[in-house]
This record gives C-alpha cells, sequence and structure tokens, in this order.
C-alpha cells in the first residue's frame, strides 16, 4: 500500500483556483494507491460564506474527488464543508475510491475555540474504512486531542487526520501524532496545510508515522509539495503479534 500526502495551501472561498493547484500535486506521486489531502482543502476552515454556499459547493468538490480517484486509479481523502440531508452543515470527511463509491466520517470533535460549534453539526459515529488491504480509522484535525474516541478496538490498522492546523500549536501536532501512534500500535498519516489566512500561519509539518513512532516519510515545512511512503502490513502484523499491546488495552 502506497500512501501520498499532499501538502498545499488554500485560497479562502477560492474553489476553482485550489482545485486547479492541488491536481498537478496527485501527479507528482501517481501510482499510489490512497492520496490525502487537507481539511477543507477547497474552501478553507470556517470560509466566510461557507454556510450559504456549502450545499452546492460539497457537491462540486465531491464530483471534483470522484473525478480525480477515477483519473489515479487511487482512493482519495480530504474534508469538505457541506451540507447534510437535514440541512445541517458538516466538516465532513469524504474516502473516494476510483469507480465513484465513497464512505464519509463527519468531524466528532468540534474546535469550539474557533467557533464551529455555531453553525456545525458534530458527527457521532466512528468510521473505518477498508481499502486494498488496510483498515482506515477517518479522524478530522481537532479529533488528535481525543484519544478515546479513536482508541483501537483492534478494527484498523492506520489512522487518517486531515487539518488546518497553526504554527502555534505545532508542538501539540507532531507529538500527538507519535502518540497516537504508538498507543493505537498503527500507521499515522497526518497532512496539514502550509501558508497563511487571517487567523493563522500553517507549516504543515505532513507526515506518515509507522507504529513504532517512526516517521517514514514527510513533506518539507511550510512548503507546497508531497510525500509518499509504502505501508508494510505483514511488519504491521508480526509486530502486533510479538508485542500485544492491543490485546492488553482497557
Amino acid at each position: 500500500m502506497k500512501v501520498a500526502i499532499i501538502q498545499h495551501d488554500i485560497r479562502e472561498n477560492a474553489i476553482e483556483w485550489n482545485l486547479q493547484h492541488i491536481a498537478p500535486l496527485l501527479e507528482e506521486q501517481r501510482g499510489a494507491d490512497l492520496f490525502v489531502l487537507a481539511e477543507t482543502f477547497a474552501t478553507g476552515f470556517l470560509a466566510e460564506g461557507s454556510t450559504q454556499h456549502a450545499a452546492d459547493d460539497g457537491r462540486l468538490i465531491l464530483s471534483w474527488m470522484q473525478q480525480q480517484a477515477g483519473r489515479m486509479n487511487a482512493a482519495i481523502a480530504g474534508s469538505v464543508a457541506t451540507v447534510d440531508a437535514e440541512g445541517r452543515l458538516r466538516n465532513r470527511l469524504y474516502f473516494v475510491r476510483p469507480d465513484g463509491s465513497y464512505d464519509y466520517y463527519d468531524k466528532r470533535h468540534l474546535f469550539s475555540y474557533a467557533g464551529e460549534t455555531k453553525d456545525y453539526a458534530a458527527g457521532d459515529r466512528r468510521v473505518v474504512v477498508a481499502w486494498r488491504g488496510v483498515r482506515w480509522m477517518l479522524q478530522v484535525c481537532y479529533d488528535l486531542r481525543f484519544p478515546v474516541f479513536v482508541r483501537n478496538h483492534q478494527d484498523y490498522d492506520a489512522i487518517i487526520y486531515v487539518a488546518n492546523w497553526p504554527l502555534k500549536r505545532r508542538d501539540v501536532w507532531q507529538t500527538l501524532l507519535k502518540a497516537r501512534a504508538i498507543e493505537n500500535q498503527c500507521f499515522v498519516v497526518g497532512v496539514n496545510i502550509v501558508g497563511r489566512d487571517k487567523y493563522c500561519e500553517y507549516v504543515g509539518d505532513s507526515v506518515i508515522i509507522d507504529a513504532y513512532g517512526k516517521t517514514i516519510a514527510q513533506c518539507t515545512p511550510s512548503e507546497i509539495g508531497t510525500a509518499s511512503a509504502e505501508l508494510d502490513m505483514e511488519q504491521l502484523i508480526r509486530f502486533r503479534e510479538k508485542f500485544p499491546v492491543l490485546d492488553d488495552a482497557d
């Protein structure tokens, strides 16, 4: 399983521009089985006007993900501000396959500090997606701070965290990604943005971490770019059998 992480910037509410600039980055990692984009990768986090336009924008962005997944013959994951069937705004992480089918996870832990709870509805379910021999737990940004919800019940092999995580909390991002990998004996894929918006500066620090807590791929901080790694599932299985942390869990 080859996983590619796409570290990009975002222009607020400039969907066409964002998608046009992400597409060539996918080409840099052609042959990957999974591409991971950032949180609200096409609009920006809490972008102005997101509530009013989220229904149409969400459909447009999902359609683009389906097209790109088919073109690359790979799955694509990234979060989108969209509206559910009941008209509630969701921060929804889509996992889209090459045939256009998809699963999604609605962000459980909304970032109240920045006002996300004012407009968005929180999700209420864990979501694990199987893809090409790997079981993926889907998570979004602030979820990283809540280990109980994501505790591995031997039902997944890797966690995806997509984020808009600011420079001023950089150490937290780096520390907790490793912690989640070690305590859940799994791979962790963390994808963050670069650049600046009216609130914060972002340096990326997008990484792929193995179950030992070691970084096996990373993007250059503060730069747009990509990186990839092969996930060795046989090694993970041997590690879990030799050192059965998950069997001894509470």
